[in-house]
């Protein structure tokens, strides 16, 4: 059975991330959208003030709406989770699934800033104290990342909005009403569950 996947990427990062498991979802005769989220990847040029959760949350939500998108497969990396924590608020109806992979997977009020490491914390820290509108990516070997991809990944990320750490997330339980999934890297999701 073919599914209708939205692929939600982390901090710092772009659609252009998912490439890989993108083709490999529509080989399997899959529907992907790997949006990339405002200030970031190839929509880098749009970083400025004000960028905050909410608007990541309307740049998924506006994908499935313009898409007429139903019955999708929300996916999440990282920060993402965020991100697709917030988008059944504003349209639950379209959603068959959410699946957390490597996420957070936040509270009511929750912010990066918050539930992140101090590492982070000190990088959020010292963006606002210079007035920044972004935070600066980390390197890619801090992430784990494969040391054959590392500088392709380097040379892809930029700035995440600050506003995005900083600001809370609202949920009033429309994620609780999904069927979510909880994955870490090496787990592999079976078809029967998407």
């Amino acid at each position: 059975m073919a599914h209708t996947f939205v692929l939600v990427h982390g901090a710092w990062h772009g659609g252009w991330c998912w490439r890989r498991v993108a083709d490999r979802l529509r080989g399997d005769g899959h529907t992907v959208f790997t949006p990339t989220l405002t200030g970031l990847g190839e929509r880098a040029h749009l970083l400025q003030s004000g960028i905050d959760l909410a608007t990541h949350v309307a740049d998924i939500a506006n994908v499935m709406r313009w898409e007429r998108l139903s019955e999708v497969v929300l996916c999440g990396h990282s920060y993402g989770g965020f991100v697709i924590s917030g988008v059944p608020e504003e349209m639950p109806a379209l959603i068959r699934s959410i699946v957390f992979l490597d996420a957070f997977l936040p509270e009511n009020g929750d912010t990066i800033l918050k539930l992140t490491g101090p590492a982070i914390q000190d990088a959020i820290r010292t963006a606002l104290q210079r007035g920044d509108f972004g935070v600066p990516p980390r390197p890619a070997e801090a992430f784990g990342v494969n040391e054959a991809d590392r500088d392709w990944v380097d040379n892809l990320c930029v700035p995440q909005p600050i506003g995005t750490f900083t600001s809370p997330i609202a949920l009033n339980g429309a994620r609780e009403r999904h069927r979510t999934q909880n994955l870490h890297s090496r787990q592999r999701l079976p078809q029967s569950e998407l």
